[in-house]
């Protein structure tokens, strides 16, 4: 019987460390930048506990997270994240860090727009040019923040020059360096991106390009399965000491791609 036992704890041991795990439903951008690559083997090494990355587009992310299918979210529309809360699906949003948005353009810039300072004088010059412009068109952070600036551009985005390609930020590239096309993009993702063909950066520093990030816990009390501790482990790691020191450390070419916390930006996001 003591054999027989004592196979029976052996036997439950691997599946026990299995557990360790949470899931994580976050925006593409966290994910093609390079970020969690960075990330999370710190935090596993710190924690004992992994974490399984879905990336799709905020809006999908956080659809994930109703649904129950995640422990956790992570993600960059402060609006929707918002109305997550509000709505008894997230426990508490955090801001983690922050960086911008970015338009991106052939080098020739037939919309002339290089170099201005108003992302929606940018926006009208390309409809008014006609000249091919790639959306995500995936109710992503960044297809959400794009939308904005056409509304306030005053521009309903549509003919044959918009493309609206349904995909996460590096497809979305792909496609604007094979049409020689302008589009938004998140800084990370850009300066993790190969494939740049003729397209460079032609229009930043407008401070509504500014781009939050916040991680929530999924409500417990909506999904009782959801992995309370340990997800709550992930958040202390993430806005602690340890994993603001991580995100600020991640470079690509000496250039930072996030900066941690924004604490006395977030009344801008």
């Amino acid at each position: 019987m003591i054999r027989m036992l004592l196979a029976l704890f052996l036997f439950a041991l691997p599946a026990q460390a299995q557990e360790r795990f949470i899931t994580v439903a976050s925006t593409t951008s966290t994910d093609q930048s390079g970020l969690f690559g960075h990330l999370l083997p710190r935090f596993q090494a710190a924690t004992g506990i992994a974490v399984r990355i879905v990336a799709l587009g905020t809006g999908q992310a956080l659809d994930v997270g109703r649904r129950g299918d995640a422990d956790v979210v992570f993600v960059h529309d402060k609006p929707a994240e918002d109305r997550f809360v509000a709505e008894g699906f997230g426990v508490e949003r955090i801001q983690v860090m922050y960086n911008d948005f970015v338009v991106i353009g052939p080098k020739a810039d037939p919309a002339r727009i290089k170099d201005l300072k108003d992302v929606t004088e940018a926006f009208r010059r390309v409809q008014r040019a006609g000249a091919p412009f790639v959306s995500r068109g995936d109710r992503s952070g960044t297809h959400a923040a794009e939308l904005r600036y056409w509304q306030e551009a005053g521009v309903r985005p549509a003919g044959a020059w918009y493309r609206e390609v349904g995909q996460g930020m590096g497809p979305a590239l792909n496609t604007a360096a094979a049409m020689n096309a302008y589009i938004l993009a998140d800084r990370a993702t850009w300066l993790n991106f190969r494939n740049r063909a003729d397209l460079d950066v032609l229009v930043q520093g407008d401070e509504r390009l500014f781009n939050q990030y916040g991680v929530i816990l999924v409500n417990p009390q909506r999904h009782a399965h959801v992995r309370v501790e340990m997800g709550r482990t992930f958040i202390a790691w993430l806005v602690g000491p340890d994993g603001q020191r991580a995100i600020a450390d991640y470079k690509i070419g000496g250039e930072q791609l996030f900066f941690p916390n924004a604490q006395a930006a977030a009344n801008r996001s």
